[in-house]
């Protein structure tokens, strides 16, 4: 029994040693958590250029110069539209709140001569209190996301590492995933590289299918918006789009805010139903076209895992842990699904039992006729058995 139990043991150490080398080393992980995910997202065009017949070095070389650059140029054309939003923004808010105080002013007027004034002032510290409470609430979780984050790495150092740390992995991705492979133990080498291409496969159809649905839901969402004419629309709509990734929060997000906004920014209900619209059209389209055909319905990650998976691991590890939330859950996911598919097919839930052994010298005819070889045993001049090839094979 301890015999058995060694290689569990072996890998439950090894989990523990990995949570908390990575909650002791969180603060330093990001940058190579980036350059691990961007390496991951650009294996598959590398591969395609080292088919063709480039070397593994400058197909990485052509693939991460070509990724950078088109994130430069997309950092160069935002920045001007996101200060130029910024700075309408700020400009309107003593507008906004003018029209917040004649909105809720007759409101609280008809709240104030229907209730006491007693009664009145504590509704009304009450809603304060939660009001601040809330506020404080998710001005402590962006602290520490941010403290977890961008605090102690300096952005400047995570744009200079994360590229020269990207080239290496993305060079010697094969290499390495060879080396992991001959460690694996070989008698259970099928299953293992079997739970890798499941893990592989789930990976690949859930974060460059979600991205690219980010891509064109952010897109749509912000040139939408800034159409209408809606103050700090194209913002909104990026970030809509970006919390896209989790799902179902980029549309509740984005439809809320978009909403406050136009509430106090337009007086035409007209406005307020086009803007509905806008994300009511934006999450049939997600629903029904983009998600099917992007991610596609077997990837096996369900919406609330992922959101929970995003949620505890930026908790817990800020920005690195959110870069490393969905492969920890696909992983779980995928060895969750092979350990169910084991206890479906076993002799536990089955109610089966194993057969009684009858002891060596008990052979019966029918169990002769059943067993050559022990028929063989029981009957030495029965002669030699052929020997019964392994149906597996």
């Amino acid at each position: 029994m301890s015999v058995a139990m060694r290689p569990s043991r072996f890998w439950l150490i090894a989990l523990g040693i990995s949570i908390a080398l990575l909650w002791l080393l969180a603060d330093v992980l990001m940058p190579f958590a980036a350059a691990m995910a961007v390496a991951y997202l650009l294996d598959p065009v590398t591969d395609r250029l080292q088919r063709l017949g480039a070397p593994r070095w400058l197909a990485t070389t052509l693939v991460l110069l070509a990724f950078f650059i088109l994130a430069i140029l997309l950092l160069i054309l935002l920045v001007p539209i996101i200060e130029e939003q910024v700075s309408r923004f700020i400009q309107a808010l003593p507008t906004y709140r003018q029209s917040l105080h004649e909105i809720f002013s007759p409101i609280l007027s008809e709240l104030r001569e229907s209730v006491a004034g007693k009664d009145f002032e504590e509704i009304q510290s009450a809603v304060g209190n939660y009001v601040g409470e809330a506020a404080r609430w998710i001005g402590s979780v962006m602290g520490g996301l941010w403290r977890g984050g961008l605090a102690i790495i300096d952005i400047i150092s995570l744009l200079v590492i994360t590229p020269v740390v990207a080239f290496y992995l993305l060079r010697d991705w094969d290499r390495m995933v060879s080396t992991i492979d001959g460690l694996l133990p070989r008698a259970h080498l099928e299953e293992i590289r079997g739970i890798a291409r499941d893990v592989d496969r789930t990976l690949a159809s859930f974060l460059r299918g979600q991205l690219t649905v980010c891509l064109v839901l952010g897109t749509y969402y912000a040139v939408a918006l800034g159409l209408v004419g809606l103050d700090a629309g194209v913002i909104v709509g990026m970030g809509a789009g970006l919390l896209s990734f989790i799902p179902y929060v980029g549309t509740i997000t984005g439809f809320v805010v978009s909403m406050a906004i136009a509430l106090v920014q337009f007086d035409q209900w007209t406005m307020w139903a086009l803007v509905a619209g806008l994300f009511v059209l934006g999450q049939v389209v997600e629903g029904n076209f983009l998600t099917p055909k992007l991610v596609g319905d077997s990837v096996g990650l369900h919406p609330v895992w992922v959101m929970f998976a995003l949620l505890a691991a930026g908790s817990l590890f800020g920005f690195t842990g959110i870069l490393l939330a969905v492969p920890a859950a696909a992983v779980i996911g995928v060895l969750v699904r092979f350990f169910l598919s084991k206890y479906l097919a076993s002799r536990y839930f089955q109610g089966g039992e194993e057969p009684p052994v009858a002891p060596a010298d008990e052979v019966t005819d029918q169990e002769a006729v059943a067993s050559p070889a022990a028929a063989t045993a029981a009957d030495p001049a029965a002669g030699p058995v052929a020997p019964v090839k392994d149906a597996r094979a």
